[in-house]
């Protein structure tokens, strides 16, 4: 018989007891149900989903996380499906919704990625490999903050986009994961990713230019041009996974942290 769930969108969602043909239209969430040991029960993933890399190779593709083949979906006929409001996009997850048990993550901050991993580890039938998880990121994050507690905040700005350049705005996970790292976004705007144009960018002054690994792909000929726009900045490149991705790689998230703040420290 199928449970009720609330999903992060607060939406009762009726899920049928260890769901076997799982689909997820995440690639964070994905890399989270291959480390809850959901292997067989994973019967589809985007073509984004690139972590683990066996699954990358061998789980059938039912397209982007913006452009989903709805057919492919469909042939699979899932038993669950696991998305995201800002990953995916609205009308074809309505679309969805209507057809299928569909469970919505929202996340903001560390502490709802938490709360999606306990919750995902309960629709599937691995809670106690979840509360594991979330034991060991709590632990990790707890140290990481600890460390930095009498550090004073450093101003930042991270770029996610090149032409047009755009940055992650206040209201993200990857604020939060600044916070995190010691650093102040200098962009406060409720705008989620806003679009910074050469003005602002000189404005701002913010002590450092964070260069993500993703979506967009930073170089150093890009570095080098965002650079003589804010000459004052430091400009570093970082893993955008590891600032955006909020499943089971914040495990690995909490270290990387911690490598970064060390070089935030020396370099001022």
């Amino acid at each position: 018989m199928p449970s009720e769930y609330i999903d992060q969108l607060r939406r009762s969602v009726s899920i049928v007891k260890h769901p076997r043909r799982i689909i997820s239209l995440v690639p964070s969430q994905t890399e989270l149900l291959y480390d809850l040991g959901l292997d067989s029960e994973v019967a589809g993933i985007t073509k984004f989903c690139i972590h683990p890399d066996t699954w990358f190779k061998t789980k059938t593709r039912i397209g982007g996380t913006k452009k989903l083949d709805l057919g492919k979906i469909r042939s699979i006929n899932p038993d669950l499906i696991i998305g995201n409001k800002e990953e995916n996009e609205q009308l074809q997850i309505e679309q969805l919704m209507i057809e299928f048990p569909l469970w919505m993550s929202d996340i903001k901050n560390l502490n709802n990625a938490l709360v999606m991993i306990r919750a995902v580890g309960e629709i599937t039938g691995t809670s106690q490999k979840a509360t594991n998880l979330v034991t060991n990121i709590q632990y990790a994050f707890e140290q990481l903050t600890s460390n930095r507690a009498s550090a004073q905040k450093q101003t930042a700005v991270y770029l996610i986009w090149n032409d047009p350049m755009m940055a992650a705005g206040s209201d993200t996970f990857i604020h939060d994961m600044m916070k995190v790292c010691g650093l102040q976004n200098v962009l406060t705007s409720d705008e989620r990713y806003p679009i910074v144009d050469r003005e602002i960018l000189k404005e701002l002054k913010p002590e450092f230019i964070l260069l993500s690994s993703e979506p967009f792909p930073f170089k150093k000929s890009h570095a080098e041009q965002i650079a003589e726009l804010s000459p004052h900045s430091k400009i570093v490149f970082v893993d955008g996974e590891m600032f955006s991705w909020y499943g089971s790689r914040l495990m690995k998230s909490a270290s990387y942290f911690e490598k970064l703040i060390s070089q935030f420290r020396s370099t001022f």
